[in-house]
């Protein structure tokens, strides 16, 4: 007998480790370790994955396998590991971490069946239930779960009578599409049209047509010879044709062509960058290497030539580009290089799109991934390099469980397969610059622009002053002459406001009263399409009130600035010049960022005005000024990386000017011009911005120079949330060393979100023997309460959101 170690899907500390199954003989040659598996789990039918294959098990009566999933591994012995990884560093549930690794339509999808238990039973079912069964054994459970036979029916399934079955049911489909093809030999072909009555043109048409094809599909068929399908159903049951189905690929670029590219002439900083990388990847070693080049520098080319020798050596490539700059831009340049090699893999592909490209990945059809945070997971099985490009951004920190990091599992993975790790960036975070300044890094550097031009010239304006002088407009008395002088001359502008909507909030001028969300703590933004207030946490939406509803007041007004409002502004100041807008809720239809852009590119708009998905990536000719409106609204936020974020998106952010002939220009207004992340990104000095920012570090305690670990507890009630943060601060306290610093309870920054209590308490640490198993230790002793759904307790072992 052969026993199936299986992972089931019931993400609960109980059920955290593989349970034993037995094979059925039937499948003890087929199913092999990283498949999928239906196994009978209590009442339940669950999906499960198969993590091991053993001779014998410890338990007596063993429950069998009910059905295979999958025909090949999903999940390889790599994949397998690094599951047992993130469980141990993120401190998730194996399951979560495998489900991690597959596209969301390979999540199985559950569907509860009411089974009649015997035949005997269904004169003995209660009146309003015997209805649903009087001519069929199984009901599906949505037919009864909202009429009033509800309670019935729970005491027919306690009597015995009736029993709940969870079915599996696999949501990733293959999109198939119909072809034709001849069911006749070559030699009768020609003498089966000739057979045909001459009343059946389109039928001879249609054979006529397929001569020279062989096959076809049925659509292309039909359109060409102008034939209808009932001709086609004729010819079939005649036995002259065949009708089958073909998996074929969704393309989420619509079969476009990209135009092929050929490798650039490399500078010499960047052949200097690229000789370690490619001979890494020759001698097939583990290293990690930070490309430290300013915008503009050519770090994509380096990172190109550098995927040419590991596609050339047979082996295989990622790259990760953060969601917001993988743009149609960025997919081109990789398609246009590497051809059908590439599958691409982010948020803007319907679900069906990410199965088939993962499809593709699996089946080695491509050689190379470009793709966001999850396209690390992307199933190769002989890695050559994994690239991470702008890997200072924040979006590589995936904030659901497993809460994990881009970065560190690109290193795990690399490191299996001995080749090397290339991290880009033009800012990168501190952690990783210490690293390299320390060694365990090695540091690239490309410290000129490919365009003779240099870095942008960049202007910091006194927001306070232009209020002294009497202008209360968005745009300082700078910035707009500037933008004048660019429509004058038929150049383009990128307008950067980190706000969507169209003001940040509503007050009431006689009381002070501010709308906030019912439930979240946390101010409505007001929203001029349909007059509507919003909360940008949890999507409640309420009419805009014509009335303070604390006092009654009519002198509502709203203050701050949302994209949507400079819009409106340009509108009036600047009537002929033309603008697109991008943010979430301009961008949320399919293919709509991908239109803008084109739009932009082609010069149909003279004013690119956006939030933080037009910071990166973007590189048009003719852009030649950038205006920041206000580069203070990340600076005060309750988060010690506030000021290295700022620093890094306003670089980011002036790295779009001038990437081409023309010379670029960047304005940055602020109402604290004085503050050294503004000061030192208008001088593109990141050297001393990383040694300030590095000596202040050091002085409160924050990583580099220490691990942080923050506990965040939520719950409906406020005492029950503040009573269990302050529970596991003191066992904490009791049971790590005098060197850890713990800070809280407090409330968290947004104290209720979706109406839950949040609470926190933060650890920094150096080092700490068994600090995960204490961590466990805190989750189990509430793992009563947790598994009720009041209570809900995360733990972020390098937190990148503090709010």
């Amino acid at each position: 007998m052969k026993v199936a170690a299986v992972i089931v899907d019931v993400p609960a500390r109980q059920t955290d480790r593989p349970f034993d199954y037995q094979i059925p003989e039937k499948w003890e040659d087929v199913l092999q370790v990283g498949m999928r598996v239906a196994v009978p789990f209590g009442a339940r039918r669950l999906q499960g994955f198969v993590v091991a294959i053993k001779s014998h098990s410890d338990v007596k009566s063993l429950k069998p396998i009910e059905a295979i999933l999958d025909v090949a591994p999903v999940l390889n012995e790599e994949l397998l590991r690094l599951g047992e990884y993130l469980t141990e560093t993120t401190l998730c549930f194996a399951i979560s971490a495998y489900q991690a690794m597959l596209p969301a339509a390979m999540k199985a999808k559950y569907e509860k069946e009411i089974h009649l238990v015997s035949e005997q039973y269904r004169s003995q079912l209660d009146s309003s239930i015997q209805p649903f069964f009087s001519e069929r054994s199984v009901v599906p459970w949505k037919e009864i779960e909202h009429t009033s036979a509800l309670s019935r029916l729970q005491k027919d399934i306690q009597k015995g009578y009736l029993e709940v079955v969870y079915q599996v049911k696999e949501k990733g489909t293959a999109k198939t599409v119909k072809y034709i093809a001849f069911a006749l030999p070559q030699e009768q072909r020609g003498q089966a049209i000739d057979s045909l009555p001459a009343k059946a043109v389109k039928q001879k048409q249609l054979l006529t047509l397929l001569l020279a094809k062989e096959s076809m599909p049925l659509k292309e068929a039909l359109e060409q010879s102008g034939a209808s399908y009932a001709a086609v159903k004729t010819l079939v049951q005649k036995g002259m044709l065949h009708e089958y189905e073909m998996e074929t690929y969704r393309d989420p670029y619509g079969h476009r062509d990209f135009p092929k590219t050929r490798p650039l002439p490399l500078t010499e900083e960047q052949k200097r960058a690229l000789t370690p990388i490619v001979e890494s990847v020759r001698a097939e070693e583990h290293r990690v290497f930070l490309l430290y080049g300013v915008t503009g520098s050519g770090k994509t080319e380096v990172y190109m030539q550098a995927i040419e020798e590991v596609l050339k050596r047979g082996k295989q490539a990622i790259v990760l580009v953060p969601e917001i700059s993988l743009t149609p831009q960025m997919v081109e340049r990789f398609k246009g290089r590497f051809g059908s090699q590439v599958a691409v893999l982010h948020s803007g592909l319907s679900i069906g799109e990410k199965y088939d490209e993962w499809r593709k990945i699996h089946r080695k059809e491509v050689q190379l991934v470009v793709g966001a945070r999850s396209a690390i997971f992307a199933p190769f099985d002989n890695l050559g390099m994994v690239i991470i490009d702008e890997e200072h951004e924040a979006s590589y920190k995936q904030e659901e469980t497993p809460r994990y990091h881009a970065r560190d599992v690109a290193i795990y993975r690399a490191r299996f397969h001995q080749c090397p790790v290339v991290l880009g960036s033009a800012t990168p975070s501190l952690e990783s610059f210490a690293r390299a300044k320390k060694g365990v890094y090695e540091l690239l550097t490309l410290s000129k622009r490919m365009s003779d031009n240099g870095l942008p010239t960049v202007s910091v304006v006194d927001m306070r002053e232009e209020l002294r002088i009497g202008n209360r407009s968005m745009f300082s008395r700078t910035l707009f002459e500037k933008l004048q002088d660019r429509l004058h001359k038929g150049e383009q502008s990128v307008l950067f406001l980190n706000r969507r909507g169209y003001s940040t909030f509503v007050m009431c001028r006689d009381c002070g009263y501010v709308i906030r969300c019912p439930h979240c703590d946390i101010s409505l933004t007001y929203h001029r399409a349909g007059q509507r207030l919003k909360c940008h946490y949890c999507g409640y939406e309420e009419p805009i009130a014509q009335r303070c509803p604390s006092c009654g007041s009519e002198h509502i007004r709203f203050f701050g600035t949302g994209t949507q409002k400079v819009e409106e502004e340009l509108a009036k100041l600047l009537p002929e010049a033309r603008v697109i807008r991008m943010d979430v809720d301009t961008t949320s239809r399919k293919g709509a960022h991908e239109r803008m852009l084109a739009a932009f590119g082609e010069g149909k708009a003279d004013i690119l005005l956006g939030t933080q998905m037009i910071a990166k990536g973007l590189d048009f000719p003719k852009v030649t000024l950038v205006g920041v409106l206000t580069a203070d609204t990340m600076l005060h936020l309750p988060d010690f990386r506030a000021c290295e974020k700022t620093f890094q998106l306003l670089t980011q952010v002036s790295g779009r000017a001038g990437r081409h002939q023309l010379p670029g220009e960047v304005i940055i207004q602020t109402y604290t011009p004085e503050h050294y992340s503004i000061n030192l990104a208008a001088r593109h000095d990141y050297e001393t911005f990383y040694q300030k920012e590095m000596s202040l570090r050091k002085l409160y305690g924050y990583p580099p120079f220490y691990y942080l670990t923050l506990i965040t507890v939520s719950h409906s009630e406020l005492t029950k949330a503040v009573s269990i943060t302050e529970k596991i601060s003191s066992y904490l306290r009791a049971h790590l060393s005098k060197e850890a610093i713990i800070l809280g309870p407090v409330a968290s920054p947004i104290a209720r979100l979706h109406d839950r209590y949040r609470y926190q308490c933060m650890i920094k640490y150096k080092r700490e023997a068994n600090f995960t198993q204490m961590l466990k230790n805190v989750v189990d002793r509430y793992q009563q309460e947790m598994s009720q759904g009041d209570l809900l307790i995360t733990i972020d072992t390098n937190p990148y959101m503090m709010m």
